[in-house]
């Protein structure tokens, strides 16, 4: 069982909701809906239009995990959609490590220097994977002006890669 992970766009913006809504919900009650989430039905316009990507994980086929990155200024932009299905979690099959490193490569050839992330407080383990991966938490004031604020983030984070 070893991951592949591919770009994706609107042919697989059901199974991309499903698996997301399916973890935010369900999993974490993070109180938010498909409805407050667009940019799952318009994946083309609202990531890869704008310079960003959009990138899921597939273990024989079915959809296990996904990350995306919004570009919201010339050499900045922001992770969205990392989530990865309970069962294919963990250092064994690494499927987020390697979303994580697909979507860094992709922001090096393309001059992102900066990538920003909001997360809630629940996701501890999801924190600590960033913080493992050289995110550093900053202050909601400290984001750029154009970073796109998600209604429930409260917990934010910064990478630099010039570093």
């Amino acid at each position: 069982m070893k991951p592949v992970i591919k770009p994706i766009a609107n042919e697989y913006e059901n199974e991309a909701a499903n698996l997301i809504i399916n973890i935010q919900q369900n999993e974490f009650n993070v109180p938010i809906t498909l409805k407050d989430q667009p940019d799952l039905f318009d994946i083309q316009n609202f990531y890869y239009a704008g310079g960003g990507g959009f990138w899921g994980a597939f273990i024989n086929d079915e959809l296990v995990g996904t990350i995306a990155l919004v570009k919201f200024e010339d050499h900045k932009a922001a992770i969205r959609k990392m989530f990865v299905k309970k069962e294919f979690r963990g250092k064994e099959l690494s499927i987020a490590q390697k979303l994580l490193e697909t979507l860094i490569e992709y922001s090096r050839k393309n001059q992102i220097d900066d990538i920003y992330l909001g997360t809630v407080l629940i996701l501890e383990a999801a924190l600590r994977f960033y913080e493992k991966n050289n995110f550093v938490r900053v202050e909601k004031e400290a984001l750029p002006k154009d970073f796109p604020l998600m209604a429930p983030d409260h917990v934010f984070c910064h990478l630099n890669l010039k570093k």
